[in-house]
């Protein structure tokens, strides 16, 4: 894939950075060539200054090496643009299309919207637009996103290859049925706010035992981190419950550990935590249609 690819992004959002972070990082394209729009002047900024205003404090860590074109008005950005992604809200999605529509013609869109079904997209658009819907998630910023796409009728096989290889430069990527986003939205799109939740949670109890924060949250998060690539990389080798038992001694720490989160129903609340998500993922769907 040539690294002169032009990519738009119709709405600046963390998740647009993210991906353009990423995508520069990995040298699929450079910051010359990418364009977006977004009506948040925070939004713009991180797009478009390379080191911009310092009381955005976050926004400058993560993003001061974007240094990418930012236009006042989408019709811009999809003209300057062979691949468009589609990050705006889902509220407002409908009338973006609408007014895209007449430009839409032989162009790549790449919606991350939640509950945005390809069919409507392929209705707001010209019909002779392709259209792949991802779910992405924020962790793509340091290439651990976990991503999926699903294509459109008109979507050529060449569109889904260009697409894997945008989403695999930061993380990992799947095909999957359309039925299967709403609950990978609510796992993977909305799980690193559980993680991150957690891993809060497990600097307190540190530090309530004594550790100083900063410690309690290098090790915390190392351990969410390697605990996760434990399991990847034993996927269909072995079960999480196996090595849950590798750590489980008798009578021991984990075990008591263990014991005091079944009594706070720690599975039920994280699997709660998806359904909650997942219904209000199939709530906004409904109402689009």
């Amino acid at each position: 894939m040539s690294s002169c690819l032009k990519i738009g992004f119709l709405g600046g959002g963390k998740m647009a950075q993210a991906m353009a972070k990423g995508f520069i990082s990995a040298g699929l394209t450079k910051s010359e060539h990418i364009v977006a729009s977004d009506p948040v002047d925070m939004a713009k900024d991180a797009f478009k200054v390379r080191n911009f205003m310092k009381k955005y404090f976050f926004y400058n860590f993560f993003f001061k090496s974007l240094g990418c074109t930012v236009f006042d008005d989408n019709e811009k950005v999809v003209k300057n643009s062979e691949i468009v992604f589609l990050s705006v809200k889902p509220v407002i999605m409908p009338s973006v299309l609408a007014q895209i529509r007449n430009l839409s013609a032989d162009k790549l869109f790449i919606s991350i919207a939640m509950g945005i079904t390809l069919q409507q997209l392929e209705k707001g658009l010209s019909d002779k637009s392709r259209v792949i819907r991802v779910m992405p998630n924020t962790p793509m910023l340091v290439k651990k996103g976990a991503s999926v796409y699903v294509k459109g009728s008109k979507a050529t096989s060449n569109d889904a290859k260009t697409t894997r290889q945008l989403l695999e430069s930061v993380g990992i990527c799947e095909e999957v049925p359309e039925s299967y986003l709403d609950p990978v939205t609510a796992l993977s799109g909305s799980g690193p706010a559980y993680i991150f939740v957690a891993i809060e949670a497990l600097a307190d109890g540190a530090v309530k035992m004594g550790l100083p924060r900063e410690l309690a949250y290098k090790l915390a998060s190392q351990t969410v981190l390697g605990a996760g690539e434990l399991v990847y990389q034993n996927i269909n080798i072995r079960h999480p419950g196996q090595l849950k038992d590798d750590v489980s001694s008798p009578a021991g720490s984990t075990t008591a550990g263990l014991g005091f989160l079944e009594k706070s129903n720690f599975r039920y609340a994280l699997q709660g935590a998806v359904e909650a998500a997942c219904e209000q993922c199939r709530k906004v769907s409904s109402k689009k249609d």
